[in-house]
């Protein structure tokens, strides 16, 4: 009986090759896990002695040869393999442990080259552990060092008996083997990919890793994981919770759209989000004071809710937030103090967040029956100095600094959109409603009096007047829009007739 280890990380395996050594295992191995594995007193093999060929291009060649992969692969008690294995003097291989070279820690590093990257693909590690996974009902096929433990005691307690473990285990140890590669090519196929900006490869695959199992989903017969992406880092999945419960589906959802609005203003930015949609959001260069503003923007709906900043919080904020309760307060990072305010509330979760980095995250991926749809991020260029004026009358400066930030805002929020901003606040929004005209008219309930002498932005054209004019009789005084429609010149009539004025930006934002 033999067993075959090469692993690159090595942690636990020393234990794992005791055990295996003490029930009659033969250990095999490669150059560096050979070495590890006798400096704690194992008898070891190395893999050239059993093949008769040394390793060579650096170690590049190693396992790939006949006596190791037809003793992983042959089938026992099938007569013609047996004879063949007889025939060419090749013992059986009957346990794999392996893992592979640190391709995602290489290609991570700032300062990685391509040539870094290709040293570190793996080539003989994933053909072992596929042959031994494709053999699994006559190899043990290791690959996760969380499964080292439960094996080796099971190892202890039965030797090296064939039916030590079930055929389930087998199973499910080589579904992780095949995982564990799979994980890897998909790794190095986005690595490689030199595209940033488009989504027509012939064939896509996402790797991912599992983070955490969730309570449950959006709802309790729902099952939910949380997974992150194998070439990225930062982001909500690797948020650091310094403070209360643990995260739920909606409220990883919710923490997720809080981050996402405040990281795409430059300028200190609050966020206040209900159901993934910003009902607070002001920028300002004292953080304390956007912050109330982003309440004020509607407070009734900001109880409860998740707050984001783009900056670290500050002792000031940490004071004008109390006596509002928040499910979630997401940040770059806290001042001591204010982190020492914030942990009074028991129940609320404080995350502290980096920007995501990785391929992933300049793709939008959506499920949808029967496959998925991929799509870039919503990620324009966008000046407001190069927006069309269609009215008779031009924006002020004050009006177009808010109409560049209502715009911004919209695009965060589901479509249909409406905004209305007055000095860099949110102060009303509509969304998703099946009309635009309603989101208007949901805007400006809203915004009460502080609708007049604000802006709106439109997320998407204007299909009639009666938007503008509802907006003009509760007091809006610019408007930003897409343009587009085959109605645009009504719109622009009723701006004109009501002394507004309007831009057209020739893009749009759905959010669906």
């Amino acid at each position: 009986m033999k067993a075959l280890l090469s692993t690159y990380d090595k942690t636990g395996l020393a234990d794992l090759g005791h055990t295996l050594s003490d029930a009659g295992y033969e250990l095999v191995s490669t150059g560096g896990t050979a070495r590890d594995l006798r400096s704690v007193g194992l008898q070891v093999q190395e893999v050239s002695e059993i093949t008769g060929s040394p390793e060579i291009l650096g170690g590049r060649v190693k396992t790939l040869h006949p006596v190791v992969h037809g003793g992983i692969l042959a089938l026992r008690g099938e007569p013609s393999h047996d004879a063949e294995l007889a025939e060419h003097e090749i013992d059986t291989i009957d346990v794999v442990v392996g893992n592979l070279y640190p391709f995602v820690e290489t290609v991570s590093r700032p300062d990685v080259t391509l040539a870094d990257a290709l040293e570190n693909i793996d080539i003989g590690g994933p053909t072992m552990i596929r042959a031994a996974a494709k053999n699994h009902p006559h190899v043990l096929v290791v690959v996760d060092r969380g499964d080292y433990d439960w094996i080796g005691e099971r190892v202890a307690a039965r030797g090296a008996a064939s039916d030590a473990f079930t055929a389930s285990e087998r199973k499910e140890l080589a579904r992780k083997a095949f995982q564990h590669v799979a994980l890897y090519d998909t790794a190095i196929s986005r690595y490689l990919d030199d595209d940033v900006s488009g989504t027509s490869w012939p064939e896509f695959t996402i790797g991912l890793n599992s983070v955490a199992d969730l309570r449950y989903g959006e709802n309790p017969h729902q099952a939910a994981t949380l997974y992150s992406s194998a070439l990225s880092s930062g982001g909500i999945v690797a948020a650091e919770r310094l403070h209360g419960l643990e995260m739920s589906f909606t409220n990883i959802l919710d923490a997720d759209a809080a981050w996402r609005v405040v990281s795409d203003f430059d300028e200190s930015a609050v966020a206040v989000i209900k159901h993934t949609n910003p009902c607070g959001l002001a920028v300002h260069r004292d953080q304390s004071t956007a912050y109330k503003r982003a309440f004020d923007g509607d407070s009734m709906s900001a109880y409860g809710g998740i707050v984001g900043f783009n900056r670290a919080v500050t002792v000031e904020t940490a004071e004008a937030m109390r006596g509002v309760l928040y499910d979630i307060i997401v940040a770059p990072g806290y001042e001591p103090e204010a982190l020492a305010i914030l942990k009074k509330r028991q129940r609320t979760r404080i995350l502290r967040i980096d920007p995501a980095q990785g391929p992933m995250e300049r793709l939008d991926v959506r499920s949808v029956s029967g496959g998925v749809l991929v799509q870039t991020e919503d990620s324009i260029s966008e000046e407001a100095s190069a927006w069309k004026v269609v009215t008779d009358r031009s924006p002020s400066e004050a009006e177009l600094r808010d109409l560049a930030f209502a715009w911004k805002a919209c695009k965060h929020i589901k479509s249909n959109t409406i905004v209305l901003a007055s000095d860099n606040t949110l102060v009303g929004m509509g969304a998703g409603q099946p009309n635009r005209v309603t989101s208007v008219h949901l805007a400006l309930r809203i915004a009460q009096d502080k609708a007049k002498g604000s802006v709106l932005a439109s997320d998407a054209f204007f299909p009639f007047p009666d938007s503008v004019e509802m907006a003009a009789e509760g007091g809006v005084t610019a408007i930003v829009q897409p343009g587009g429609s085959i109605r645009d010149e009504d719109s622009v009539e009723a701006a004109n007739r009501l002394g507004l004025a309007m831009v057209l930006t020739g893009a749009r934002h759905f959010r669906h």
